[in-house]
């Protein structure tokens, strides 16, 4: 009789499977390790099947009020979630008997889901996408009852934790400091895309007969500062009246919305394409074709602390790239890019335009980036240390 594999039960509040590339892609190479996968998420976003098996991995996925962008919606989106999570990790439980429980924030409320397993000896991994109290902070733009409150929780999901997860050093600093966690137990699974296929041909039919192309890729929310690139754009048309170069934002959130109204309002259609989410296809040969890609997370603590996929992305396809500065943008992509000091919409839109306009520097940035990405922070690398991880909480290391 052949040894019952280890089950894993991942849940996950804010995107469903397999939208959630970070989430995915541990997903997956956790199956190829020989464990059992099983994934709790949200109806969201085109994913809706309540129950599905994808590529091995059992997903269920639950009913969410909505995305949140006020305290309102914040307490609607979570008692929805919470209330999904628990009828759902009861299923998981009856049907898988899983090991250990990996809870991926935001929020820090999925302790409450996982406490009761813990009983049953079931190992829990916290496994920390986004420091809350920062990001709190930065969304809300103070402090009072809530932030306590988000600070609270974060200390009871450190507590039940039996091992922490951290995107970068910087929330492993948090872990050790805040978290009261022993260093032993916090291992750095970066946040990287896998090594894509960089031979896709451009497609220069997407510059819409402009010199250059300028990319974005990533979530458009309150706090993701697309806003910025989009008053750049207005700042080199009025402004500098430069009318080289084509911008292609590409993402979904709550605020795409309101981005095309705002490029509409500004009168910069013909200068901004906004397609929403694309496929990987699409991706990738944009990302082929494009000749800058930009960053508009604006600075903040919270940004600080984050490890942003399209900083990544870009150096994977050896594309120069633009940023506000940022601790982990800075770590992440090194002499790879430029950085601009401020949160400024027509700064950003200058460093643009300069960096474009020194084809040099692209091509050395684009360089060093790509060889910083392949040897140093791909995917790839950071297996090895999810693996590590699991062999702590499972007592196997």
């Amino acid at each position: 009789m052949s040894e019952k594999k280890p089950c894993v039960c991942i849940i996950v509040e804010n995107l469903p499977v397999p939208l959630d590339r970070r989430v995915w892609q541990e997903s997956c190479a956790l199956r190829d390790a020989g464990h059992e996968v099983v994934v709790i998420c949200p109806q969201m976003r085109g994913f809706t099947e309540p129950e599905e098996v994808i590529d091995g991995i059992q997903v269920y996925r639950h009913w969410i009020s909505e995305e949140a962008g006020a305290v309102g919606g914040f307490l609607r989106e979570y008692s929805s979630a919470l209330w999904g999570e628990f009828k759902l990790i009861w299923k998981a439980w009856r049907r898988h008997r899983f090991d250990v429980v990996h809870l991926c924030n935001p929020p820090d409320l999925l302790f409450l889901v996982a406490a009761p397993y813990k009983l049953a000896g079931t190992r829990i991994i916290y496994d920390v996408h986004d420091v809350c109290p920062e990001m709190f902070e930065a969304k809300f733009g103070k402090r009072g009852l809530l932030y306590w409150a988000v600070r609270a929780a974060e200390w009871a999901t450190y507590f039940f934790a039996d091992v922490v997860i951290a995107t970068n050093e910087s929330v492993r600093d948090i872990a050790i400091g805040r978290g009261g966690q022993a260093p032993d137990d916090v291992f750095v699974v970066r946040t990287a895309p896998k090594i894509a296929d960089t031979s896709v041909k451009p497609d220069y039919s997407l510059k819409k007969g402009r010199k250059h192309l300028v990319g974005y890729v990533g979530v458009m929310g309150n706090a993701d500062g697309v806003r910025y690139i989009v008053e750049a754009v207005d700042h080199l048309v009025r402004e500098q009246g430069r009318d080289d170069i084509q911008f292609l934002l590409m993402g979904s959130g709550p605020e795409h919305d309101n981005l095309v109204a705002l490029c509409d309002e500004l009168g910069l259609g013909e200068f901004v394409d906004l397609p929403g989410r694309v496929s990987n296809e699409f991706l990738f040969t944009t990302l082929r074709t494009m000749d800058l890609g930009v960053s508009s997370d604006p600075i903040n603590p919270y940004n600080d602390h984050c490890t942003m996929n399209k900083v990544l992305e870009y150096m994977t396809f050896a594309k120069p790239q633009v940023m506000f500065d940022l601790k982990e943008g800075r770590f992440s992509a090194g002499d790879a890019a430029c950085y601009v000091a401020e949160n400024s919409a027509q700064a950003l839109g200058q460093a643009i335009a300069e960096t474009l306009d020194d084809p040099g520097e692209c091509e050395r940035m684009g360089r060093l980036g790509h060889e910083r990405f392949h040897t140093q922070l791909n995917w790839e690398k950071s297996v090895e240390q999810l693996k590590a991880a699991y062999a702590r909480a499972l007592g196997q290391g």
